[in-house]
């Protein structure tokens, strides 16, 4: 049947539209709509027997040519063409791909879990990214490295791989990384005995050691230098390039050994640098700090030179300089003489999220980090506070909150004790000020609160207090079986980049830079938002519609299962701790917390 023209009439308006019975209702209301303005879902066509549905039957209806229809409806905007073409995610490149998505994992080659966890566990340094020159996400294919040369055989197909890691949506197979891996280091070529291949021989490639792994890869990386745009103005390089996982990642210890059966003796000191501490597991350990305490003090047996007989020797150690990551290793694997193996120490220890390593420094360093690590403590709480205030604030400001005052801000509830400190932060009326006044006020603060010697030194702590970022973990009963896995904090992956501090190298990097960082609308350091009509915090008289700080309140973390990769709780956390056979935290890194 051919289409039929029929009136319809809207607003005092009447309009003349095309209705072919042979197409279902919706095509008919789209007309309405491109006639009307009204939306579909906000429309009513009043047509005999009552309003027109979508399975309504025409048949029923039996419109004539010339009828009118009337039309219930508030019209809207009519549609606007998209500012920016729409692209669809089959059209997408594979880099595009990887922004929209949680970070990818790695294929297991076989028995290869401990160095998938290994190079999972260190993308949690963003600043090692940077010094091995991996491109941005969105850089294009030929982008060209900010450190192309790179010393050693390992640190440029780390590069690669950590390229690929950020421009693909699919697990990265690893042959490239690993084959060079035990080139550098044999020991992670070393075949299974327990398993025969199809001649007699050994068959696949044996387990390894995450540990050994983990500290061999720095180690094979030891000679990439810190870049121009990680070097902060002010600090002090000596006239001599500065080593990335000397000056980041090692710091340096005071080892005191002296008797108690020869006073007279004068005390050997000795210093040493060192990429990790250790946590020692006894029966009596119970948290991590007591393991590393316990690890810091020693007895040994040694000739005394004035007893001129064998002596018990007390070893004390403190740490004289904390760098910006700090390596903890829980030793669960001990050696047994009577079953001549390695044996898996499954006591559960628990580790903190946040850790104060201001007890493990010299009195010297403890004396220059107290004074910032104090103070950013109490600022931390404030901060808190304020969020909580803020989240208050936001639902009285939603249509079925509470209502709001007349100037368009919601002030805080008299009933809201003050937190302690913070009396003059807030504007007139008790409303807060914007994050970003605080934050500027409290790092100017923090800043002149921290010793020279330690603003000077490139890649060092300022405070002494730490946040966990990264696990590595084991799981299986024996030493050399089982399975690894690492664990990556969320806001690792949406959290701001590192800040640098030079020009072009510094937008290449795609990173927040106060020197030179472009004064666009965005905010460098907000996470990314699915509005895409979010003006800037600053804007006044405007409500900020995202969180520069959001991914302070992100405490989940990524769970990095060779080629799975999943969101594991926070909540869940605890489970990590050991005490039986499960995963048990193996390595753990931590990261300075900025200012």
């Amino acid at each position: 049947m051919a289409p039929i023209s029929v009136n319809i009439k809207h607003a005092g308006k009447t309009h003349a539209v095309q209705l072919d019975t042979d197409l279902p209702p919706a095509v008919f209301k789209e007309a309405v709509y491109n006639a009307t303005g009204v939306p579909v879902d906000r429309m009513k066509v009043m047509v005999k027997g009552g309003i027109l549905k979508d399975d309504s039957n025409w048949a029923k209806i039996t419109p004539k040519p010339g009828q009118t229809l009337m039309v219930i409806g508030t019209a809207g905007e009519l549609p606007k063409a998209p500012e920016k073409p729409i692209v669809f995610l089959e059209d997408m490149a594979d880099e595009d791909l990887a922004g929209l998505e949680r970070p990818v994992g790695l294929l297991n080659l076989g028995n290869t879990c401990y160095m998938n966890s290994t190079v999972q566990a260190l993308r949690a340094i963003p600043e090692l990214q940077v010094a091995l020159g991996v491109p941005p996400p969105n850089a294009s294919s030929s982008s060209s490295s900010t450190n192309p040369d790179l010393g050693g055989t390992l640190p440029r197909p780390l590069r690669d791989l950590y390229t690929n890691l950020s421009r693909t949506s699919d697990a990265v197979n690893p042959a490239g990384f690993l084959n060079i891996l035990r080139q550098v280091n044999p020991q992670f070529a070393e075949r299974d005995r327990n398993r025969k291949g199809s001649m007699g021989i050994g068959g696949g490639y044996a387990q390894q050691d995450a540990e050994e792994c983990y500290s061999q890869v720095l180690n094979s990386v030891r000679d990439v230098e810190v870049p121009d745009i990680l070097i902060r103005p002010g600090a002090v390089n000596g006239g001599q390039r500065k080593r990335f996982v000397e000056q980041y990642m090692m710091g340096e210890m005071r080892r005191e050994l002296s008797s108690p059966e020869a006073p007279d003796e004068p005390p050997t000191v000795s210093n040493e640098k060192i990429m990790k501490i250790e946590c020692n597991i006894n029966s009596q350990t119970n948290y991590m700090h007591s393991g590393i305490m316990s690890a810091l003090t020693s007895v040994i047996s040694k000739t005394s030179p004035t007893l001129g007989r064998e002596a018990q020797y007390t070893q004390n150690s403190r740490i004289t300089r904390l760098p910006s990551y700090l390596n903890v290793h829980m030793v669960r694997f001990a050696w047994k003489a009577d079953v001549q193996k390695k044996a898996k120490i499954m006591r559960k220890v628990k580790f903190p999220t946040t850790y104060d390593a201001v007890e493990l420094a010299s009195p010297e360093l403890r004396e220059k980090l107290l004074p910032a690590s104090r103070r950013l403590q109490e600022i931390e709480k404030e901060r808190a506070e304020r969020r909580k205030v803020r989240k208050r604030t936001k639902i009285a400001l939603t249509p079925s909150g509470p209502s709001i005052g007349t100037q368009g801000s919601t002030a805080v509830s008299s009933e809201d004790v003050p937190m302690a400190g913070t009396e003059s932060t807030t504007v007139a009326g008790g409303a807060l000020e914007d994050e970003e006044v605080y934050r500027a006020r409290e790092k100017k603060e923090l800043e002149s609160l921290v010793h020279p010697d330690l603003k000077a030194d490139v890649g060092s702590s300022t405070t002494g207090l730490y946040e966990l970022v990264a696990i590595i973990t084991h799981k299986g009963a024996a030493a050399d079986s089982g399975h690894y896995m690492a664990f990556v904090k969320k806001s690792v992956f949406h959290g701001p980049p590192p800040t640098l501090y030079t020009g072009p190298a510094a937008d290449n990097a795609n990173t927040t830079n106060p020197e030179s960082a472009p004064t666009g609308t965005a905010d460098p350091n907000a996470m990314d938002t699915d509005d895409t009509s979010a003006g800037t915090a600053s804007d006044k008289g405007k409500q900020p519609t995202s969180d520069a700080y959001a991914y302070e309140d992100d405490e989940d973390w990524y769970k990095f299962d060779d080629d799975k990769v999943s969101v594991f709780p926070k909540e869940k956390l605890s489970t990590l701790d050991g005490g039986g056979e499960d995963s048990s935290a193996y390595v753990l890194l931590y990261r300075s917390k900025d200012l």
